[in-house]
């Protein structure tokens, strides 16, 4: 017999065949593909880790550069934003191989954009502005319960208690470190505020389940330069107003540098990485990397002097990388699958 081992989404299925004894593969073919394997996981949980520290830094940035509301709105940050990461990718793609995307396929990516994006990025900054960071960040903790439910309508994905039990772990340790910090938090929140951060991660969540399959088709150059040039004109007529308001010559530099962050890392290189992840890994264990956002807040704060790391710091990094592992050990659909043939 022969052992065919294929990869489908980050999980190994083996097939038994029954061939003669010298097709058999050899020791060292099985164990290159198991490494193989370990390999593709480790790409995509380092690019996703780096991505989502990318995306907790981004928080406080773009809350400080939203104070300055004189100087830039709300509207016209999201515009830089998905404006100015849409020209990267574009003269990023004329160095990479290009990649032919049929009319059909050009309508999905605009539907990814719409949600992954435009919705996306609309909802949070224009969120952001009517709540504290703190509230938006507690938020942030429903995306992957709602990532969980929607993977299982769109992708069949089990809800197994053991991956229920991890997205649970990690909210509690997410929410944990959030609420310790609750003191110093000075900021007024709305409901409208609220409802805006909780429409952005329900956004997100249709955009990781949903448009799985186009994900796993093109590159990541050709799929970001698609997506943030539809959301780009989607976003023009919200935004124009405000983007021509702006003075341009009064802004401080120290707030063009923080716009260049958002722009080129939180936006450009951010969403660049997020792509390698959606490929190897499975929407909710990609949707778990929200829980890393208040740990990077944390340590920041930590760092300049705004907050002190205590035991219950501790506990609920600890918690949230628990939640993490369980969930990315919890079994697929195709696991449960190749288990009862």
């Amino acid at each position: 017999m022969i052992v065919e081992i294929i990869d489908k989404e980050s999980v190994v299925i083996i097939k038994i065949f029954p061939v003669s004894i010298k097709d058999l593969p050899s020791f060292n073919y099985l164990c290159s593909q198991k490494i193989d394997m370990q390999d593709r996981n480790f790409k995509g949980h380092a690019a996703l880790f780096v991505a989502y520290v990318i995306f907790g830094l981004n928080t406080p940035v773009a809350k400080s550069v939203l104070a300055h509301g004189e100087i830039c709105s709300a509207m016209a940050l999201t515009f830089y934003r998905i404006g100015g990461a849409a020209v990267l990718f574009w003269i990023l793609s004329l160095f990479t191989k290009k990649e032919t995307v049929s009319f059909r396929d050009l309508l999905i990516l605009f539907g990814a954009g719409f949600f992954g994006i435009f919705i996306n990025q609309l909802t949070f900054i224009v969120g952001l502005s009517h709540t504290s960071p703190i509230d938006a960040s507690v938020i942030t903790t429903t995306g992957p319960i709602m990532t969980m439910i929607l993977a299982a309508f769109f992708l069949k994905e089990p809800v197994t208690w053991k991956k229920a039990l991890g997205v649970l772990i990690g909210a509690v340790g997410a929410l944990l470190l959030i609420l310790s910090g609750v003191r110093t938090d000075q900021h007024q929140t709305t409901i409208w505020g609220s409802v805006l951060c909780l429409l952005s991660s329900l956004s997100f969540a249709i955009y990781l389940t949903a448009f799985k399959k186009i994900i796993l088709k093109y590159n990541p150059v050709t799929l970001m330069k698609w997506m943030f040039l539809f959301s780009t004109i989607c976003c023009l007529p919200f935004s124009w107003k405000d983007v021509v308001a702006v003075h341009y010559a009064i802004i401080p530099v120290n707030i063009y540098i923080r716009i260049i962050y958002v722009v080129a890392l939180a936006t450009f290189l951010a969403y660049l990485l997020v792509p390698v992840g959606q490929k190897l890994l499975r929407p909710t264990i990609v949707s778990m990397y929200n829980y890393i956002q208040p740990i990077v807040s944390s340590v920041v704060a930590v760092i300049v002097g705004m907050d002190r790391f205590g035991l219950v710091k501790g506990i609920a990094a600890a918690l949230v990388f628990l939640g993490v592992y369980i969930v990315t050990t919890s079994k697929s659909y195709a696991q449960l699958m190749a288990e009862k043939k």
